[in-house]
């Protein structure tokens, strides 16, 4: 049964349509890359999935094994409050809050789980240290890790790559593909690079205001819409 099913869904603001026709479906073990231009409407389907906002039409139905607070999340960086004042191994604790329940204080699990996945981005040695005072890649990776630490099936991230510099770039996607490949967590990722999604990921969601194409990225790059978009790339 797959995670996520959407149906003939929309969405508006201020009763104007701003993403229709959304049809697809999220298995587990998928690496779905959502691209399109800019104001395409795909930050708002992001808040579909995350339960934020309601379609206008259609629906958005998720499996009986997931719930909304067991998606992990990686938001953009412009949403990100990047000079709070907490440890990185606070923030990537805070992922656990879904799971914390009625109980006031997180418990030894919660923590071991946190250690791990802040092995798990390379991490570990600066637990202790200011989140603020990261450089824009590590915080990348630890919020990678908050993600992590809030689920064991799905992340959402949204455009996690932008404003990184090569080298951060390219430990996030080796970092992504860990996650997918050998934890099995399924991945939704808002990408402004359609050349790297095409090459990253098992799966394309194309948007124009609507839903240009979903498919395998292999057929992506063989589709005239893809063809086009990546600038005639059919590799």
């Amino acid at each position: 049964m797959p995670l996520i099913t959407v149906q003939n869904a929309s969405f508006r603001y201020d009763g104007k349509e701003v993403v229709r026709d959304l049809h697809f479906q999220v298995e587990r073990g998928n690496y779905i890359c959502v691209v399109g231009e800019n104001g395409s409407g795909k930050s708002t389907l992001v808040k579909g999935l995350l339960g934020l906002k309601t379609p206008f039409s259609g629906s958005i139905a998720f499996s009986e094994g997931l719930r909304a607070r067991e998606i992990g999340y990686l938001p953009q960086q412009k949403d990100v409050q990047r000079d709070f004042p907490a440890s990185v191994m606070e923030v990537v604790l805070s992922g656990t809050l879904n799971s914390l329940g009625a109980r006031p204080f997180y418990t030894r699990k919660q923590r071991e789980t946190a250690q791990a996945h802040l092995t798990c981005v390379g991490l570990d040695s600066l637990k202790n240290a200011s989140f603020r005072d990261l450089s824009g890649g590590q915080q990348q990776r630890a919020l990678l890790a908050r993600a992590l630490a809030a689920t064991q099936k799905l992340i959402i991230l949204d455009e996690p790559i932008a404003g990184l510099d090569p080298l951060a770039t390219s430990e996030m996607y080796r970092l992504i593909q860990h996650v997918n490949r050998d934890h099995g967590v399924t991945i939704i990722m808002v990408s402004h690079d359609p050349h790297a999604a095409a090459h990253e990921a098992s799966h394309i969601l194309h948007l124009e205001n609507k839903q240009l194409f979903f498919g395998t990225a292999a057929e992506y790059r063989k589709n005239e819409i893809g063809k086009r978009f990546l600038g005639g790339e059919a590799r």
